[in-house]
């Protein structure tokens, strides 16, 4: 009998690519969607097979006929706290009324087990998530696969391009963990089927320091990158506070200084994998930072 998943957020940029990659492997899949939803997205969701509920995020009840007979629900949402922390807790609960038996959150980040809190307001939310989660009757599963790889071609300052500099605060050897969504979400899809799948699973594509990426860079554009080391952990610390007071973007998922807490959380040194999962599932083919580059045809930039 297939395993039926039910994912929420399933419109979004990893949502659908973990239901892409569920549906690869034969799972049943229940899309709960707002109301609100494009009618573009739903119907691409079901020309997939996808069992598409539009429903009232707000109403428990509703979301939890959904979930009858589910093996697992997976969480794709994104957001702040209306989403991570509301609208996590009615999905989770409206799983435990419906006997769903596994629960996959919307975590798919930098391993903030050993950050401190407060000190990152985007994983802070998911941090107290954890703390209801942990409570609940339901067997969880957090995925930890540091920053997303494609963000190093769009909204994370860690390549220059124009510039020829690689970034770097503090420690230009301090390893950093990344992965590509798409490697997120076959092994996302992997751990739903997975009926012994741990509390937590650490994954990276590859793992890379600031003196690596020059060396990386400068091979593949054939011209000569550099170190940008404009001070350390402390001088870092010291510009989020003044950015976070001149521009608070509250409202904003990704405001200047909220990218800047997430720089020094990859560099300060606190995130420390004692192993990694990558193999738990062989049939993944995880992409490196350079041919992840490659496809991108940085060598243009």
């Amino acid at each position: 009998m297939k395993k039926i998943i039910v994912v929420a957020g399933a419109t979004g940029n990893l949502g659908s690519k973990i239901v892409t990659a569920l549906l690869a492997k034969g799972a049943k899949i229940r899309a709960i969607v707002r109301l609100e939803t494009d009618p573009i997205k739903i119907k691409e969701l079901e020309q997939k097979g996808v069992k598409v509920f539009q429903v009232d995020t707000k109403n428990k009840a509703e979301i939890s006929k959904h979930c009858i007979g589910a093996h697992c629900l997976v969480s794709a949402l994104a957001g702040l706290s209306e989403s991570i922390m509301d609208a996590q807790k009615i999905f989770l609960d409206a799983a435990i009324d419906a006997n769903v038996q596994r629960f996959i959150p919307s975590d798919y980040s930098i391993d903030f087990t050993n950050l401190k809190a407060g000190k990152n307001r985007n994983l802070d939310l998911r941090r107290t998530f954890h703390s209801y989660l942990d409570k609940q009757p339901i067997k969880a599963t957090t995925i930890f696969n540091g920053p997303f790889m494609d963000l190093l071609t769009t909204d994370m300052p860690l390549i220059l391009f124009k510039q020829k500099r690689i970034l770097c605060w503090g420690n230009a050897d301090q390893i950093i963990e990344l992965t590509t969504t798409y490697n997120v979400a076959n092994f996302t899809a992997e751990a739903a089927m997975d009926d012994n799948t741990p509390r937590y699973l650490r994954i990276a594509g590859d793992r890379l320091s600031c003196h690596q990426f020059v060396k990386l860079l400068t091979e593949l554009t054939t011209t000569k990158f550099k170190l940008l080391k404009p001070g350390g952990i402390g001088l870092l610390n010291f510009l989020i506070r003044v950015t976070k007071f001149i521009s608070p973007s509250n409202g904003e998922l990704y405001p200047a200084w909220q990218g800047m807490q997430y720089m020094r959380d990859m560099m300060e040194g606190r995130i420390i994998f004692q192993k990694y999962d990558n193999d738990r599932y062989a049939n993944i083919h995880w992409a490196s930072v350079k041919s992840f580059l490659l496809e991108a045809n940085i060598t243009n930039r």
